[in-house]
């Protein structure tokens, strides 16, 4: 979908974060499962991630994020219309991570919604609420994605344990004329459900060949089939950024800087071969923080913004993907 830059639109108008304070390194994991440092960092670009206290849910991280995020705005907490929470970790079917955030913050005028799109679930966030703000429906709007994944992470398996951590992210969305969000897709490949998924609570899903699993599973931890996820990703990001660009009418030379979802530096590299963009035009949460699925994009995005690294007029692309499998990309000036 593409905006008309004369029309009203939406601008991302803060970004807020947050990181629980226990640091688990290469190290630490390499004394649970057979596994180095090194061995880390080559495949994954992964040194550390953070992980949440036992008494530490997705709520209380989103709140801390979302608490950042509209004291850097300036705004009224009354003025906030909507909350849109990505997690594919919450602290309980329902109540909500947003109706926990909008209690907790005295967002008295907001609605509150989770939506599930696991490391899309930003992206997917700042979707909707660019499309609900520039159709009028409200003027301001709280994105939030968190995952407390550690407590879901088998750490007998090494092929999924190396790689997820804690953290949150928010956004608050605004009106604006001209908007400067310019462009904006998402998709969905269920087909690929079986390759990245978390076992069943009430019903076990067919493992995909190659793919760890079974009815032995214990109920609620991730399982991931890495490599058909890492083909799916690169032919997909790459798409899906070919797409935002040619749509906006621009090439990898002019994004000032790319912010994928931060899975594997691997998957980086190759959809920036892809689609042109250099590779030091790439910001990533992934070596600090691990694979936070939907928190990655601002966990990377608030650094750069406070280091000036991102400045006024620059054009980004966000973009996330992962289980489901489904992805979403942003393409906007900052």
């Amino acid at each position: 979908m593409t905006i008309s830059a004369a029309t009203r639109g939406a601008r991302l108008s803060a970004v807020g974060t947050y990181a629980p304070s226990k640091v688990l390194t290469n190290d630490d994991l390499a004394k649970l499962v057979d596994t180095t440092d090194e061995w880390i960092v080559r495949r994954t670009g992964i040194r550390e991630r953070r992980i949440a206290a036992d008494d530490e849910f997705t709520s209380d991280l989103c709140t801390a994020a979302a608490h950042d995020a509209l004291t850097r705005s300036g705004a009224s907490p009354d003025d906030v219309g909507l909350v849109i929470a990505g997690t594919t970790t919450p602290d309980y079917p329902f109540p909500s991570v947003a109706s926990q955030v909008q209690d907790r913050l005295g967002l008295r005028n907001a609605g509150a919604i989770d939506i599930q799109a696991t490391c899309a679930g930003f992206a997917y966030g700042l979707h909707i609420a660019n499309g609900l703000i520039t159709a009028g429906i409200h003027d301001r709007v709280l994105v939030v994605a968190g995952e407390t994944l550690s407590k879901v992470t088998d750490y007998t398996d090494r092929a999924t344990c190396i790689l997820f951590g804690d953290g949150a992210g928010a956004a608050l969305v605004e009106a604006a004329t001209p908007g400067t969000i310019r462009a904006s897709i998402v998709g969905s490949d269920g087909q690929g459900g079986p390759h990245l998924y978390r076992t069943g609570l009430s019903r076990r899903i067919a493992s995909a060949s190659g793919a760890a699993g079974g009815a032995e599973l214990a109920p609620g931890l991730i399982r991931q089939n890495g490599r058909e996820v890492y083909r799916w990703a690169v032919e997909t990001v790459s798409a899906g950024v070919t797409r935002l660009m040619k749509d906006a009418g621009l090439t990898g030379e002019d994004i000032d800087w790319f912010i994928p979802h931060s899975a594997n530096i691997r998957i980086t590299e190759a959809v920036c071969e892809r689609t042109g963009i250099p590779i030091n035009r790439t910001l990533s949460s992934i070596e600090c923080y691990g694979n936070t699925s939907a928190a990655t994009i601002p966990l990377a995005l608030a650094p750069a913004l406070a280091a000036n690294q991102i400045r006024r007029g620059d054009t980004l692309i966000l973009y996330g993907f992962g289980g489901g499998l489904v992805h979403a990309g942003i393409l906007l000036d900052w």
